[in-house]
């Protein structure tokens, strides 16, 4: 699989650094305000690429943080009366079952800023004692002058922002550079304890420390870290200036993948021009798996416009889908034609437009084509062919599948090479065999194994078997 890494600007082959382990840290909300379609192409990107690694029989980690400390959220709260953590609470529930509706599955871990202040802390300690950082009247700071590096990522050159190109401004710093790790704490804002006073995290210093502590606790990189384009500058390029100074091997990430920005009708999206419009909002708009749709259909890191046009065509393609899945033979012979095609294009810096394409191109075919083998692609898509359908990602996706069939059927039954629909056909062949031998011990056995790895057997009238994950 190649992917397009901004941080060499090249199109790599991936390979984890500690196969078949893989670790994904994703920039998560920052829930000081409603989600809009932006948050969700992007989360929707990884979630699909967590399937496909999963596919791959890689062994995923993957973590997407909450920034639920801000400057946004604090003065909301003064101008509301509401408590901070009560807006934060309300409009990350809002997100949460938002993503539940797209059928994005749930991180395994979701680290909230303020669980997370004693590795703060302790980063911005060991970046003050390496010079890295410096105590000022407004709080500690980053030294941008002493990282090299500084500008690598995103490919700006430090002296045209020191010229004034998009820097922040503080009397405090000492130089126009720098940036805040430590805020002290200001008359009714929520602070922590520190070693330099009370105060809360900057916002950049939060990832770097969560990453570190549940990805890469050596300081020797992880894979992946991800986010939507306009997180590269300043985000991005200022954790890797808090990173790299204490790690043993960097680089921070491997990978550093980053979704393209959505415009609507053509024009960047804001609440000034009006055409700003929460994700919750959308999805009582529009079906949710179109949105999907809509969103696959343009490769993940180009700018996609968003049109009721083009809303309209996803929805319906996805109703075309789902008429020929409930069409197509349900048994478990099938030609094998779709996944390798499928592959191709995702290994190919994830090109979910040509795997869309190879979709319809197949369902088009009815004679050869196989619900069983669809269902399969679908799930790895995040589509659902019917309403009965899961939103999370069936288990048989997850990437311990195939050993865990293995585990169920005994050394007997020979999974090499398989994928796991492809197992899942051997072992219908298998428990067809043994129906027809009127084994039904064996039978039951087979169907069973299927069904505590996340794959449920329906024998149908005539004699035919379907399967669909649960």
């Amino acid at each position: 699989m190649k992917l397009y890494n901004t941080r060499t600007r090249a199109l790599e082959e991936f390979k984890p650094l500690k196969p078949p382990h893989v670790r994904i840290y994703v920039c998560g909300l920052t829930p000081s305000a409603e989600a809009h379609a932006g948050h969700a192409r992007s989360f929707l990107f990884f979630d699909v690429l967590r399937r496909y690694l999963e596919h791959l029989r890689y062994d995923v980690t993957f973590v997407q943080n909450v920034t639920d400390i801000d400057d946004r959220s604090i003065e909301r709260a003064k101008e509301t009366g509401e408590h901070w953590y009560d807006i934060v609470g309300n409009y990350y529930a809002s997100f949460k079952e938002s993503m539940r509706k797209l059928g994005v599955r749930e991180p395994d871990e979701e680290p909230y800023a303020t669980r997370f202040i004693p590795q703060i802390v302790e980063m911005i300690g060991q970046l003050v004692d390496r010079g890295y950082a410096y105590v000022s009247k407004g709080g500690v700071y980053y030294r941008v002058a002493k990282f090299p590096r500084y500008g690598a990522l995103s490919g700006r050159n430090v002296k045209d922002l020191e010229a004034g190109a998009r820097v922040e401004v503080d009397e405090f710093k000492d130089d126009p550079l720098d940036f805040a790790l430590w805020k002290f704490a200001k008359p009714g804002e929520p602070t922590w304890p520190s070693p330099w006073g009370e105060g809360r995290p900057g916002w950049h210093i939060e990832c770097s420390a969560m990453s570190r502590a549940l990805l890469d606790p050596p300081g020797e990189g992880f894979d992946i870290h991800g986010g939507g384009a306009d997180l590269i500058f300043p985000h991005h390029e200022n954790e890797i200036a808090q990173s790299e100074p204490l790690m043993k091997k960097p680089p921070m990430a491997n990978f550093w993948l980053h979704g393209g920005l959505v415009q609507f009708e053509s024009r960047k999206m804001s609440k000034s021009l009006g055409n700003f419009e929460p994700l919750a909002d959308l999805l009582e708009r529009f079906d949710p798996q179109a949105i999907r749709l809509a969103f696959l259909q343009t490769g993940y890191s180009k700018v996609m416009n968003f049109t009721d046009e083009s809303m309209a065509a996803a929805n319906a393609g996805l109703n075309r889908i789902k008429e020929c899945w409930r069409q197509l033979d349900r048994g478990e012979g099938r030609d094998g034609s779709l996944m390798p095609r499928i592959e191709a294009a995702l290994d190919e810096d994830f090109n979910t437009a040509q795997a869309l394409s190879e979709v319809f191109g197949y369902i088009g075919n009815p004679k050869t084509a196989n619900r069983a083998e669809l269902t399969y692609v679908l799930a790895l898509l995040g589509i659902k062919p019917d309403d009965s359908w899961l939103a999370d990602a069936p288990r048989m996706l997850r990437g311990d599948f195939l050993d865990r069939l293995h585990d169920e059927l005994g050394s007997q039954v020979s999974l090499n090479g398989e994928t796991p629909e492809g197992a899942i056909a051997q072992v219908l062949r298998l428990r067809a065999r043994a129906r027809t031998e009127k084994d039904w011990k064996e039978s039951d056995r087979l169907r069973d194994a299927l069904l505590r790895c996340g794959v449920e057997l329906r024998d149908e009238q005539g004699g035919e078997t379907t399967w669909q994950p649960v």
